[in-house]
């Protein structure tokens, strides 16, 4: 019998913009379930992920939720919330093989490229992408989706 490597035990998440988005903002529904996960990976329970695309659309809006906020250096905390949420996630790069996948998705499902992005990586490593929730674009395909390796947020029970 084959052993199986740690990589295989472990729980894998690609993780979209709008689940990180719910760490930041403290009176969130979500905000104890995403620090879970969080903690999680520091455990060595579970590995996160994201996408290049993940960490730009996180600069920009972590950066108007510290300005709305009233932060004083709103971009600068973005950056920091940004580095240091990257030393518990790995950043995937695109390989052309993930933008050919990401094309046929945005073909076939009609959502929008960031979340294609978060799908197709989740697909190259054998993992899942997470979302917060099914977003109203999504709706229109949710059965589509659901034959896909995504979880969302609101829906699961991570560990």
């Amino acid at each position: 019998m084959r052993r199986r490597s740690l990589r295989e035990s472990l729980e894998a998440y690609v993780v979209d913009t709008g689940v990180l988005v719910e760490y930041i903002v403290r009176g969130s529904p979500h905000r104890s379930a995403v620090e879970k996960l969080l903690n999680d990976v520091l455990k060595k329970i579970v590995e996160l992920y994201v996408t290049p695309i993940t960490v730009s659309e996180l600069i920009y809006v972590a950066s108007r939720l510290y300005e709305l906020a009233g932060v004083e250096k709103p971009n600068e905390e973005a950056l920091n919330f940004v580095k240091w949420l990257t030393m518990r996630a790995k950043t995937v790069e695109v390989a052309p093989d993930i933008a050919v996948e990401v094309g046929e998705l945005r073909k076939k499902l009609r959502i929008a490229l960031s979340d294609c992005y978060v799908i197709a990586t989740a697909i190259k490593l054998q993992a899942k992408a997470l979302f917060l929730r099914p977003e109203k674009e999504m709706l229109d395909r949710i059965e589509e989706l659901r034959e896909l390796p995504i979880a969302f947020l609101t829906e699961a029970s991570l560990r």
